[in-house]
């Protein structure tokens, strides 16, 4: 397309001059897309109480091997409980098992729509491969992917991620899994056979956060945590994000900072810092305020304009720095494009919470992945085993939450995949034993 206007351009410009050939035009587009893509500069501090906080950071992600242009950055916390077995098995796991959800062959902005189904999917295969080990440990995740202006987070627990940009306005991309916080998860827990309630001391006097019982966990999502009950679920909650060419500032932390620091404080606390510095000034202020409490962790994540970029504009007031909704798969104009990225406005493409798969993992139109290989309509959508035609049992059998949907329609899963779906929303007990 690029190509063709640019003939046109030059025939009507430039008569008596040859055209431009298609691989200069190619290198060309290469090139400007390369100056158009921002730096990402990261920090990262701790203060270990427990032991059980781990972290990652891996900034040669390829979308497509041996393609330097299609590097991406992942950043993640995993704070763990009951031993650190679950956040170093997610630290080690999570990272490929996303990405083998991950159909081959796509464009940049199809990998980006695929990405937040692949989330579901590798945090479900992450949670099923750790209990099959029979270890009872659980952990948070904040998973965070930046490709580009474009980034997407994917979380269960309560490690947050936050999002300051320039104009002085502070975002939560993910949400609070904490049963004291969330009504919504508190309902889901009692709904799918859980018990919320505090611990009870001598007397009967009930004290501390509400928890779930059994176990007495005071999280409705995690990794992990098999002996808790299976209504303790691994889907995330999953946001994506564009931010203007004046980028932002992400601060990824464990709950060693948010339980003394806001979001809003947090923010403030490090504005102007660069980002080694800011995320030590997390972990200072964490501790001058509540002390070492618990393991404290935060990665900062500095998303930077090009050196060669125009000079920013002012910053508008902060009432008009608000998330413009857009629907996931709707192609933006040329004219919507470059008014927001004008000023320092964030461009939601993507929002989902939901702890049932049938509505995270979609529908079954899976013409695209079955020709390329990955997450076909007849490999399980979680685990990516291989299914025969009569093996895989669609997600929507059976399901409530998805009465527009034929149930022979995909995507599929294999017989264990569909006996923790159906655990999960409470159908069945787990049949996972703890050794």
């Amino acid at each position: 397309m690029a190509s063709r206007e640019g003939k046109r351009r030059n025939h009507h410009n430039h008569n008596h001059e040859n055209l431009v050939p298609l691989a200069a035009l190619i290198r060309r587009e290469t090139k400007a897309a390369k100056m158009e893509k921002p730096f990402v500069r990261y920090g990262q501090a701790a203060q270990s109480r427990k032991g059980e906080d781990y972290f990652l950071i891996k900034t040669d992600s390829l979308r497509v091997p041996s393609s330097s242009s299609t590097a991406f950055s992942v950043f993640a916390i995993f704070d763990g409980h009951n031993g650190k077995a679950a956040a170093v098995f997610t630290r080690e796991n999570l990272l490929s098992h996303v990405l083998s959800a991950l159909p081959c062959g796509l464009s940049r902005d199809e990998w980006l729509q695929a990405l937040p189904r692949a989330l579901v999917s590798g945090f479900v295969k992450t949670d099923k491969e750790f209990q099959s080990r029979g270890e009872t440990s659980g952990t948070t995740a904040t998973f965070v992917i930046v490709d580009g202006w474009t980034v997407t987070v994917a979380c269960v627990g309560d490690s947050r991620c936050i999002l300051d940009t320039s104009g002085g306005s502070v975002s939560n991309l993910t949400v609070d899994h904490r049963l004291e916080d969330n009504t919504e998860e508190r309902e889901r827990v009692t709904a799918s056979g859980g018990e919320v309630g505090r611990l009870s001391i001598v007397g009967g006097v009930e004290i501390g956060p509400l928890r779930c019982w059994p176990g007495g966990l005071c999280l409705s999502r995690s990794i992990g945590d098999m002996d808790v009950g299976e209504f303790i679920v691994p889907v995330p909650f999953v946001k994506q994000v564009k931010l203007s060419n004046l980028g932002g500032r992400l601060i990824i932390a464990s709950d060693g900072i948010w339980d003394a620091l806001s979001s809003e404080v947090a923010a403030k606390t490090c504005r102007g810092l660069p980002a080694e510095l800011a995320a030590r000034q997390e972990v200072k202020e964490a501790l001058r305020r509540r002390g070492l409490k618990d393991d404290t962790t935060c990665i900062v994540v500095d998303i930077i304009p090009p050196e060669n970029s125009q000079e920013p504009l002012p910053s508008p007031p902060k009432k008009h720095n608000f998330f413009f909704r857009s629907l996931l798969f709707r192609k933006k104009s040329n004219k919507l494009s470059k008014k927001l990225s004008s000023v320092s406005i964030v461009e939601e493409l993507f929002e989902e919470g939901s702890a049932m798969l049938a509505e995270r993992l979609g529908s079954g139109d899976c013409s695209k992945e079955s020709a390329t290989g990955g997450g076909g309509i007849f490999t399980c959508a979680i685990c990516q085993i291989d299914l025969a035609p009569s093996e895989g049992i669609s997600v929507h059998a059976g399901s409530i939450f998805s009465t527009s949907l034929k149930p022979w329609q995909g995507p599929f899963l294999c017989t264990d995949c569909r006996d923790k779906k159906d655990a999960m929303e409470g159908k069945r007990p787990s049949g996972v034993k703890v050794i």
